[in-house]
């Protein structure tokens, strides 16, 4: 699957006016994402790197290099600026890295709809949709760098899921413009639900260059950190918030209290032995915020405006998330992290019994979600004092063992991570739009069965639910 000299150089004959990236230093900043969060991920990732970079700026630039590369059979990686954690923008087989970062403009806003670019940074969509009275319904913590088409390609949602659930829950995506790797690619629209065929894998079976998304109303907000003495005294006082159907907010975070000495920029007003709980709120709240942390007995050590503070770098929302752990990291390079969903209406004694099981081996960082469903629960990203490999798995299999999901992130083929499972409209849908298997290879498990899948589903063995038609 590897590139030959020749098929690369004939390549880059073809595509030498769109100004190719050969720097070595450059190809391999491209070549690598924040999987270095994870130990076992640095060490299986750390000597792989691309042949090539390009920038497209323009559809018809990118059309060129998928055709160049679909015709000289070169794999290709999509990427956006790179702030994933799971390895995903790592070739495993050289190739181009098709870096979308310049294909980044707001296509149109209608009201509460954006059309934007995959390049486009989440904090440009936002500047320009908050003075039309909308933002975006869900942003990772990484939203000052991150662009639209990373997320929808490799995250899974953040900051507003605890309203609109994961990127993933209907209504959140209402189209995708997408191309196939072909030597004369089509570029193809897909609506929703088609659209998430292409959502979370990694760029593995189609890439998207642009995204239709639904828009959440603006506020303003505030933020603030809420101190409580006891874990499940913290745990019932963020709960209450995340449930309360009357309270506004964006985010609910809950840290134990082991987590305070490694967010030190908070230690005057995180005191120590404190469990801590992290809220951003429209500010029409605040009265109702008061009565609940009261009616806990927990206090408010700091309330400033979000705006302010995000304008100073300096807002909460950059420490929740996967933020947490690389600010923890900065302190002790020896942590990781795992990442766990809770059963709704058993979460807190599920993360009560976590803790009694594991203690400050793992601890707990969790942030409010709604799921697809609609349940209230909370998304793990607990940090963990890492020993081996063999102890981190045992650690995830604690949890599945008591009831707790595990999304993998030390894992980069897509089906050992969140998916769990092969996915037969995953592979069918690659089947369509990356017929040469050109895509970020060596990701997708399924499709070395690729054959057997679609036998099974025209034989009538194997039900997909839904697949794009082009």
């Amino acid at each position: 699957m590897k590139p030959s000299t020749e098929q690369l150089q004939a390549l880059l004959a073809e595509l030498s006016d769109l100004s190719p990236i050969l720097d070595d230093k450059q190809v391999t900043r491209l070549s690598k994402d924040f999987a270095w969060f994870s130990p076992v991920l640095k060490a299986a990732l750390e000597h792989y790197k691309a042949d090539v970079g390009f920038r497209p700026k323009t559809e018809a630039e990118i059309v060129r290099i998928v055709a160049a590369c679909a015709k000289h059979k070169v794999p290709i990686i999509a990427r956006g600026t790179g702030t994933g954690n799971y390895g995903q923008v790592t070739p495993l087989f050289g190739g181009v890295i098709l870096d979308l970062s310049a294909y980044n403009q707001m296509v149109w806003q209608r009201g509460a709809v954006a059309r934007v670019q995959a390049g486009i940074r989440l904090l440009d969509i936002n500047r320009a949709t908050i003075p039309n009275g909308f933002e975006l319904r869900c942003v990772p913590s990484t939203f000052r760098i991150a662009t639209a088409g990373g997320l929808y390609g490799g995250g899974f949602g953040g900051i507003g899921s605890i309203n609109y659930g994961p990127l993933a829950s209907t209504g959140n995506v209402l189209g995708v413009r997408a191309i196939t790797v072909e030597p004369e690619p089509k570029l193809v629209e897909l609506r929703s639900p088609e659209a998430l065929l292409l959502h979370h894998v990694y760029g593995t079976n189609g890439i998207v260059l642009e995204m239709e998304l639904a828009l959440a109303p603006a506020h303003v907000w505030r933020e603030a950190i809420l101190l409580a003495d006891g874990m499940e005294q913290a745990l019932r006082m963020a709960d209450e918030i995340a449930n309360a159907p009357g309270v506004t907010k964006k985010s609910v975070t809950y840290f134990q209290s082991s987590i305070q000495p490694y967010l030190p920029m908070f230690h005057d007003r995180w005191a120590t032995g404190k469990h801590a709980v992290f809220v951003v709120y429209a500010e029409q709240a605040k009265q109702a915020i008061d009565e609940i942390v009261g009616r806990h007995n927990g206090e408010i050590t700091y309330d400033e405006d979000h705006q302010q503070q995000l304008d100073k770098i300096k807002t909460i929302l950059e420490f929740t998330w996967n933020h947490t752990t690389l600010h923890a990291l900065r302190v002790d390079d020896t942590l990781t992290y795992i990442q766990s969903g809770f059963t709704p209406g058993k979460h807190i004694e599920q993360a009560l019994n976590m803790h009694q099981l594991l203690g400050d081996e793992c601890m707990l960082h969790l942030e409010f979600i709604r799921l697809k469903e609609g349940g209230m629960t909370y998304s793990g990203l607990q940090l963990i004092k890492y020993s081996n490999a063999p102890r981190l798995n045992d650690i995830m299999q604690i949890h599945r063992d008591n009831g707790v999901y595990i999304a993998n992130p030390h894992v980069y083929h897509v089906e050992d991570g969140k998916q769990g499972v092969v996915n037969p409209d995953v592979v069918m849908t690659k089947m369509r739009f990356d017929p040469l298997g050109l895509l970020n290879p060596g990701k997708l498990r399924g499709w070395e069965i690729r054959d057997q899948i679609a036998a099974d589903v025209k034989a009538g063995k194997v039900n997909v639910s839904t697949l794009p038609k082009f």
